[in-house]
């Protein structure tokens, strides 16, 4: 069963999308990579067919590096990173979470850092490296 259809646009709202979750909040985490630990952004899983870019497509730039597996798609007017087809799974979408409607990265107490500087695609250990805590206190 998919989740429900969120809302979602880049800072400026050049880009604006809509996606259903593979698993709602459940899939929350970061990665160690060297390109996502200069994005510092907080990830959940959607399957290719979740998200619909209904404003703004022509606006979306993508970024690769490395194998080249991973795309990485960002707004080409505020620069905000959107989401990604992930290198660990291309079935899947890494979506920014601080793109969705009414969502902060801030929500999650903790979040799972996924081992990304000794990829899994390239013979490393796969799971967690690690964990970022929030707290307001």
């Amino acid at each position: 069963m998919m989740s429900e259809k969120l809302k979602a646009q880049c800072h400026c709202g050049a880009v604006a999308f809509t996606v259903q979750l593979s698993d709602g909040f459940n899939t929350v985490r970061r990665c160690n990579c060297s390109f996502c630990r200069m994005r510092g952004a907080v990830a959940v899983s959607a399957p290719l067919s979740g998200i619909e870019v209904f404003k703004g497509k022509d606006k979306l730039t993508e970024y690769r590096f490395n194998t080249g597996t991973a795309v990485h798609y960002f707004c080409s007017v505020c620069g905000i990173y959107t989401f990604h087809q992930r290198r660990s799974n291309p079935d899947q979408y890494g979506v920014n979470v601080a793109c969705i409607a009414g969502v902060s990265p801030f929500d999650f107490a903790q979040v799972p850092v996924s081992e990304g500087v000794n990829h899994p695609s390239d013979g490393g250990s796969e799971g967690i490296a690690g964990y970022l805590r929030y707290s307001r206190e």
